[in-house]
């Protein structure tokens, strides 16, 4: 009978052991709430996003392990006024079946009706309504705008750091976003449960001209 407990001792910490930590646990979570109106702040400099000086990554994680993924397709602009992004506008359109993951198998699920469902929603879009100081979380600013993803458009907002310089314009946010405030529902299976929050990491530099 001794033996009962230190058996499920050594069973708990060995299924510790496979456990994975949360990625997007110690990292600020974007507020959710409704559609904003969009400002329409054009004119003054139009910079463009490119992959070739941005990345769109994310980690999401379950139970058993965590994976990174990123959009190898997308374009945007930033239309900076004044070289102050309080007066500014950032808009990003992803290609939502240019998912890549560290997983070929979970790259194809990820392009499935289970999640992105890319033949049905082919795109999703960004477009910030307000840009304000704010340095909580270790940021410079406070980016508000309307994420539409999977046939869901929400406001979003989320800490960034945002630097404009002579020759570039860079903008670097690191947070969390609950996937089933955009419907991405897909549980996973009972014993390899599929995570609520997924880590969304942008690095943006876009050039000057």
């Amino acid at each position: 009978m001794r033996l009962y407990p230190l058996a499920a001792a050594v069973m708990l910490g060995a299924l510790l052991s496979f456990a994975c930590s949360d990625p997007a646990a110690n990292k600020p979570k974007a507020s959710v709430g409704n559609v904003a109106p969009e400002n329409g702040k054009q004119g003054g400099e139009k910079l463009m996003i490119t992959p070739e000086n941005s990345k769109v990554e994310f980690v999401a994680s379950k139970v058993t392990r965590s994976h990174n993924g990123s959009f190898k397709q997308f374009s945007g602009t930033i239309d900076l006024l004044n070289s102050d992004p309080l007066q500014s506008m950032v808009s990003i359109s992803i290609d939502s079946g240019s998912v890549t993951t560290d997983e070929p198998d979970l790259t194809k699920h990820l392009q499935t009706p289970d999640f992105f469902d890319v033949s049905k929603y082919p795109k999703a879009t960004f477009v910030s309504t307000r840009i304000e100081p704010n340095t909580a979380n270790g940021a410079t600013h406070l980016i508000t705008g309307n994420f539409d993803l999977h046939g869901i458009k929400k406001s979003v907002s989320f800490p960034a750091t945002i630097q404009v310089a002579p020759g570039s314009v860079s903008v670097s946010a690191d947070f969390a976003i609950n996937r089933k405030d955009f419907s991405l529902n897909y549980p996973g299976k009972a014993d390899d449960l599929i995570r609520d929050n997924v880590e969304i990491k942008l690095t943006i530099n876009v050039p000057r001209k």
